[in-house]
């Protein structure tokens, strides 16, 4: 029953953003940014804790402004996620603009499949979702079941809307890895806390737990790492850069090769986070173990 209810609700959502347009929806989410953070104040503590360790040189007044436009952030993506039924295919050009999409097509054309990072950074459900359908490419995108059935089942309809399959994360790594035997695109985030006996590297200083799922990937398939990111305009637009992680200079010795691999993507990762810090989400414990 509590599933049932938390879909209605769900559902109510977003045919509230339909009727009031993603304009007003935008700043109703500043509404509900306002509310979580100073009233309700959900998992608040955890933002802020986390921006200390990743920023120690910065006030406690910086911190907090920091922590509130991630809020902020969160509820515009929160919002925009709930738009996506409504999204039609003449408005998508004008969501998501890439500044090298040709580096990820003569990628892919290499013909030994292609690995797509991100990190939950902007919008990364308008990055799968969309970006497929303007590079008029099929990404086999690997995600975590919602707990709620319902709204896992919302999600993916439209996740899979633009000609994307989703693979769920979980006991399906046999299905992960065919899509890069099949030569296809993979696609998946990369940035949340990896499991407690995982390898430890530095995160803005600190040891963390890190998934070595894509350089492990990389290093039997031989697919090229490419790392998109979606970063929010002024207008609510998204810049979309695409780098590629490279594999070269590796050390000879096969764990020593995914360690270094690790490390790469989580530099990259960093430095992004560094420069737009109010856009990534900080609101799991990343440095839990």
């Amino acid at each position: 029953m509590k599933n049932i209810l938390e879909y209605i609700l769900f559902i109510s959502l977003s045919f509230f953003v339909r009727i009031i347009g993603l304009t007003l929806s935008r700043k109703f989410a500043n509404v509900l940014a306002f509310v979580f953070f100073y009233i309700i104040r959900i998992r608040k503590e955890v933002v802020l804790e986390n921006l200390k360790f990743a920023f120690p040189d910065y006030t406690e007044e910086k911190i907090k402004i920091i922590a509130y436009q991630n809020f902020k952030s969160i509820c515009i993506t929160l919002v925009e996620i709930l738009s996506l039924p409504w999204i039609k295919k003449e408005q998508v050009n004008n969501i998501l603009l890439f500044d090298n999409p040709d580096l990820l097509i003569s990628k892919f054309k290499e013909g030994n499949g292609l690995i797509v990072l991100s990190g939950h950074f902007g919008n990364w459900e308008y990055l799968a979702t969309l970006g497929a359908y303007i590079l008029r490419m099929k990404f086999h995108v690997v995600v975590k079941p919602q707990r709620n059935p319902y709204v896992d089942r919302w999600m993916n309809n439209y996740r899979t809307k633009w000609n994307n399959e989703v693979i769920p994360l979980g006991p399906s790594i046999r299905n992960v890895y065919s899509v890069l035997i099949k030569k296809g695109i993979l696609a998946m985030v990369a940035d949340q806390r990896g499991p407690e006996e995982s390898i430890k590297l530095e995160f803005f200083g600190r040891k963390t737990s890190v998934y070595t799922g894509p350089a492990i990937l990389s290093l039997k398939s031989n697919a090229p790492l490419i790392f998109g990111i979606a970063i929010r305009q002024e207008d609510f637009s998204y810049k979309i850069f695409i780098n590629e992680i490279s594999r070269d200079n590796l050390p000879e010795d096969y764990d020593e090769k995914v360690k270094m691999l690790s490390e790469r993507i989580l530099r990259h990762l960093e430095s992004i986070i560094s420069q737009y810090p109010e856009q990534w989400l900080w609101m799991h414990k990343r440095w839990k173990h």
